[in-house]
């Protein structure tokens, strides 16, 4: 397993960016990205959304929008040690009230600074349901895991970017430019999993527009956009993550070893990495195993998954037959009352981050 992700890293390592004004348009250099990171503290925590939510449309929502439990369970965030959280917008949302959904997001990231902590707001999404519409979301199936995340955009606007171009870019530059000096926003992920749900490069022409758009802001914070899958078939994408972000993302959840591997290919580029998924259980990626990984190599690390709840992703991704809770979650780690799903984990996590 070990030589096939060599072989695969190296496959997207030499292919070369098809844009070259787009690679070459004010990318931090590396010293200006490594003194930036060595001024921050080690960056530790999860991806969050609250347990009340289903994705990312019901947890903006003007009807459904819930300071109240947010501030009860980043207050469990905040005992972990935990000093940031990855938090992913919606452009929907945005649409129906532009000012509305920032004020929203400007009490959200007060919220987060009472708990101190620090937030990589995530702007687009390639996961998972393909068709989504502002009002009330419908629920996960029981037993399946985060069925209705919403992609934004959504798949059927993409056939038409004459009309979604303008729709990004307002939206992003809108966003980027209110909190662009907002020392509440540790960094912005422009694209999260660019290519999945059967995307693939199709994504790329959007994925150069928004990392163009914020170079056109010029955001005191890093941008970035994570691999999340090394394999060719997204190899030009990778390739444009890695020559035009200011700081190096990633997803893993592979074992030590396979991760570990990654680690020391990515190291090559010498940028601050960012660990902005990690940790699902059923394909050993524990707390236990990847987060002293992690610190040791001073890794950004935020984990999928927080608090057991509407995304239901104590399940498996694919589901199997029965929809009891799993013996052993896939991912989360609290309870809806704040109790650890294994009480070990919390000491591990607090025995890193305190």
């Amino acid at each position: 397993m070990r030589l096939f992700l060599v072989l695969v890293i190296s496959t997207f390592f030499f292919v070369s960016c098809s844009d070259n004004s787009s690679c070459q348009l004010a990318r931090w250099s590396e010293e200006k990205a490594n003194e930036w990171y060595a001024s921050k503290l080690w960056p530790a925590g999860c991806n969050y959304i609250p347990s009340d939510a289903v994705n990312t449309i019901e947890m903006w929502h003007e009807d459904t929008y819930n300071p109240a439990l947010i501030d009860k369970e980043l207050t469990w965030a905040e005992d972990l040690g935990f000093n940031t959280v990855r938090v992913f917008l919606n452009l929907l949302v945005y649409e129906h009230d532009p000012e509305a959904m920032k004020a929203r997001l400007d009490d959200f990231l007060s919220i987060c600074e009472k708990h101190h902590l620090v937030t990589a707001l995530c702007l687009f999404d390639d996961c998972f349901a393909a068709e989504t519409t502002y009002g009330p979301q419908p629920e996960n199936p029981e037993g399946q895991s985060n069925t209705n995340w919403a992609m934004s955009p959504t798949v059927s606007s993409r056939k038409d970017t004459l009309s979604l171009y303008p729709r990004m870019e307002k939206y992003e530059k809108d966003i980027l430019s209110t909190f662009s000096q907002d020392e509440r926003v540790l960094i912005w992920d422009l694209w999260n999993e660019p290519g999945n749900s059967g995307m693939k490069i199709s994504t790329l022409p959007l994925l150069k527009k928004t990392f163009q758009w914020a170079r056109e802001v010029n955001p005191s914070q890093p941008i970035t956009s994570g691999i999340w899958l090394p394999v060719p078939d997204l190899a030009p994408i990778n390739s444009f993550l890695i020559e035009n972000s200011d700081v190096i993302s990633y997803h893993s959840y592979a074992s030590y070893d396979d991760h570990s591997s990654f680690v020391n290919f990515l190291k090559m580029l010498n940028r601050p990495l960012f660990c902005t998924e990690y940790m699902a259980r059923i394909t050993s990626s524990y707390f236990s195993n990847i987060l002293p990984l992690l610190k040791e190599n001073k890794i950004a690390a935020f984990n999928w998954g927080f608090v057991q709840g509407k995304t239901n992703t104590i399940y498996p991704l694919i589901p199997k037959a029965g929809s009891t809770e799993p013996t052993v979650w896939n991912q989360d780690f609290l309870y809806p009352d704040g109790s650890p799903f294994d009480p070990a984990e919390i000491e591990t996590i607090k025995s890193l981050t305190k």
